[in-house]
Parts: C-alpha cells; structure tokens; sequence
C-alpha cells in the first residue's frame, strides 16, 4: 500500500457515515482510523513501505474537517538517553555474576574516577563457574560503576560507563 493509497482511504472515510475503520492486510499492515477521535490514524507493522521507497510527504490532510496531522504533536525524548551519549558504555558480553574483585580479600579492580587503558582488566563475570575477566574497550575515567559486586548481570547489560 502507497502513501497515495492511505490518502484516498482517508478521504474515503471523510466522506463516509462510519465513526472507525479497522483494516488489516496479509503482509502484516495494520491501518486504524477514527472519525471524532484525537486527530489519529495509526499505522502499524509497515515492512514493504520501506522496501518501495516510501517517503510520507508532510500535508494537511482533513478527516471530517478535523486535522488528522496534529501540529502540536510532542516528542517522547528520554532525557537519560541524551545524557548517556556522553558516555561509552561497556556492557556484559554474557550472563552471569559480577565481580569487581578478583577475589574477596583483594581490591577492586577499579573505581569511580579511576583512569582505564583500553584492554584493562576491569571486572570478572563468573559463568558456569568460569571466571571471564572482562576488559576495558575504552580509554577513559570511570564515570560510573553500573552494579554492585555479586549482582547477577544479563547480557547486554550496563556495567561501567566511562568518560
């Protein structure tokens, strides 16, 4: 389905005397609109509109005289998001158990403000009774430490972000 195609349904639906229209489509296009609604038409799960090139052009269109492209539409930024791209972050390569010490009765590996060389060893996550020591893939200051010592950590998961 082209943008030309959602276009003419959405005047269609102006000029008909139904309140909501619901169509899904076999290749998984979903397409909800509601007359009398808060100026919505939702498109979901669009894999084929990428693959035809398809660039939405910005226009007013008019659903029963109500603008369906609200001007007034508000973004959901995540503050915390923009606040980490200061950051490099190291994240867990694998499940297991964190461990900021290479054993108990040694000192940490390092610390909030301590300074990392790339390839430095800077934890150890225990998999399988296996004790991998991760290493650093930055050159940096340790920002933040992003667990406790012990904590059961998943892959993928923040460990240290580094300055």
């Amino acid at each position: 389905m082209d943008y030309e195609e959602i276009k003419k349904l959405i005047d269609d639906m102006g000029n008909a005397k139904i309140d909501e229209l619901e169509i899904e489509f076999p290749e998984g296009i979903k397409i909800s609109m509601k007359k009398n609604a808060e100026k919505e038409i939702i498109l979901k799960n669009i894999p084929d509109m990428k693959q035809q090139n398809f660039i939405p052009e910005t226009t007013n269109m008019q659903l029963d005289n109500q603008s369906i492209i609200n001007s007034d539409v508000k973004a959901n930024i995540n503050i915390d998001s923009i606040q980490e791209e200061k950051y490099k972050i190291i994240k867990s390569p694998m499940v297991g158990t964190f461990y900021s010490k290479p054993s108990p009765n040694k000192e940490t590996f390092v610390k909030t403000g301590d300074i990392v060389k790339k390839g430095q060893v800077i934890c150890i996550v225990e998999a399988m009774k296996l004790m991998n020591e991760i290493e650093s893939e930055f050159d940096g200051e340790i920002a933040e430490i992003c667990v406790k010592d012990g904590d059961i950590v998943e892959y993928g998961q923040p460990l240290f972000k580094i300055k």
